[in-house]
């Protein structure tokens, strides 16, 4: 199979007839063999008997109903682990995403060898200070942590990808955001970008509030904090907690030397716990141990992790 078109959705049931009817007609157009697969993420509308009825009518459509509502990041990782095309091409069921872009997008996988190209909406159609101006915030931050410069919209949901990148990668709460980092951390670092059209929504609201931009960063630190050091916590923590010991212990050696000093000398000296510089030494030392502690006993879980030796390889003679 050629293609497999994964939508997550929420309660989005005006938009899937015509959604469905859009890709059906380009990849027909252009001859490519493929499935759609519907994620219904416990829409509250009539989503499922749409999905229902477009499966009657269309035997390449395919759906899949979650019994609440979890989010777009377990609605994608479901319709992942079903996929059987060769290129798997995710887009939101807005109306919002162009099927007309997949021949491109197919095309950039297949005869340019890119293992991920993501979509660039770089004409928006959504409100400038609520969305535009976070959005270029938010996606400077995600370039500058996630070392791939070339990325402008992280999260657009119109994506293209090799069948081994879907199948290699876990995405959970929000990381949907992330999928090109988290590629890249897997090992697939052959990412590129194809400016997409952005359409104005035609039916219903958007489902997603401001709280996703703060909720996005602390993602984007949680996804950096593992990639780097989830193997080997005692690098972060240890040197952090040892710097500061180190520094403590220095500014204690001053405090008791310079006491030391007024006391041979025969000079009047305050008390050593008058000084706040005790205080502020003890405090580092303490943090600095805690901080030590911290990254050994993470060591001991990392240690005993399943996946502790789980490599991906991806040639062997």
């Amino acid at each position: 199979m050629d293609i497999s078109v994964v939508i997550p959705l929420y309660n989005e049931a005006e938009s899937l007839p015509e959604l469905e009817a859009w890709i059906s007609r380009v990849m027909q157009a252009n001859g490519f063999s493929y499935e759609i697969i519907f994620i219904n993420d416990g829409s509250t509308d009539n989503s499922w008997d749409v999905i229902q009825a477009l499966r009657q009518r269309n035997p390449n459509v395919r759906g899949v109903k979650f019994r609440r509502n979890y989010g777009k990041s377990p609605g994608l990782q479901c319709g992942f682990a079903r996929t059987r095309g060769d290129v798997v091409i995710t887009m939101d069921a807005d109306l919002q995403d162009s099927p007309d872009e997949i021949p491109e997008l197919y095309r950039m996988v297949r005869e340019e060898g890119y293992d991920l190209v993501s979509g660039w909406k770089q004409k928006r159609y959504d409100p400038i200070l609520s969305k535009n101006l976070p959005s270029k915030l938010f996606n400077a931050t995600a370039r500058k942590l996630s070392g791939i410069p070339n990325l402008h919209d992280f999260n657009c949901g119109l994506k293209a990808y090799r069948s081994e990148v879907v199948k290699n990668i876990e995405i959970y709460n929000d990381m949907h955001r992330y999928i090109p980092y988290m590629a890249k951390v897997a090992g697939f670092s052959r990412i590129g970008e194809k400016v997409v059209q952005h359409q104005a929504r035609k039916y219903g609201t958007s489902k997603f509030g401001l709280s996703r931009f703060v909720n996005g960063y602390l993602d984007l630190i949680t996804l950096w904090f593992t990639s780097t050091f989830g193997r080997k916590p005692m690098h972060f923590f240890g040197l952090g907690g040892s710097l500061m010991f180190l520094v403590g212990f220095i500014a204690l050696a001053v405090v008791l030397i310079s006491k030391l000093v007024h006391i041979t000398s025969g000079t009047p000296a305050p008390l050593v716990t008058d000084r706040p510089y005790f205080f502020i030494a003890l405090t580092a030392m303490v943090i600095g141990t805690q901080l030590f502690l911290t990254g050994f006993l993470a060591e001991l879980f990392a240690r005993q992790s399943q996946d502790r030796n789980d490599y991906k390889i991806e040639e062997e003679l």
